[in-house]
């Protein structure tokens, strides 16, 4: 099933730098037929939610630039998709290797208990001691349930579900888990 966007005209026209809180959220694996579509990598949970975002954030040689996502559709676990500005093969070629990030503030706000990942990233972990075990360096989806990646004085591992996970804190930057020093 393809699913395709438009995005407003002149909606790119408003961008004069990047904001500072993108998020990456795939990768340009290549050029996608020879109209000058793009394939990518999503870093999502599902492919499906790139097509929301009208424009794209793309990591340039400068810096990032803003690219209006003329049409998009899913493939399988990539996206396809084709770009303002790029009319041939050979112009997608060039957007080979890149990251696509859009601004975390395009996010739709997330549910009652739920997070994105990029919000998880760098807060403290604090077990029901008081202890600090250190800061969320990355979250791995392990199939059964995510796990938080904690770096402290040595790497833990918690997993990231109701029972150890007593509070998320966003405001005050802190995870409150129920989680011993010692494991």
């Amino acid at each position: 099933m393809a699913i395709f966007t438009k995005p407003a005209e002149n909606l790119v026209a408003d961008f004069t730098k990047p904001p500072e809180n993108l998020v990456v959220m795939g990768r340009i694996s290549g050029a996608f037929g020879i109209k000058g579509w793009v394939k990518l990598q999503p870093f999502t949970e599902t492919p499906e939610s790139l097509l929301a975002y009208p424009v794209w954030w793309i990591e340039g040689e400068t810096g990032w630039e803003p690219r209006k996502v003329e049409e998009a559709e899913v493939h399988g676990p990539a996206v396809a998709a084709r770009i303002a500005g790029c009319e041939d093969r050979d112009q997608a070629a060039v957007y080979r290797g890149r990251q696509v990030a859009v601004s975390r503030d395009a996010f739709p706000e997330a549910g009652v208990n739920e997070y994105y990942w990029t919000d998880l990233i760098g807060r403290k972990v604090v077990n029901a001691a008081g202890e600090d075990l250190g800061t969320v360096s990355r979250v791995l989806e392990t199939g059964a349930n995510d796990v938080l990646v904690v770096d402290g004085t040595r790497e833990r591992l918690i997993p990231f579900i109701e029972q150890i996970v007593r509070e998320v804190d966003l405001a005050r930057d802190v995870i409150r888990v129920d989680w011993g020093s010692d494991y």
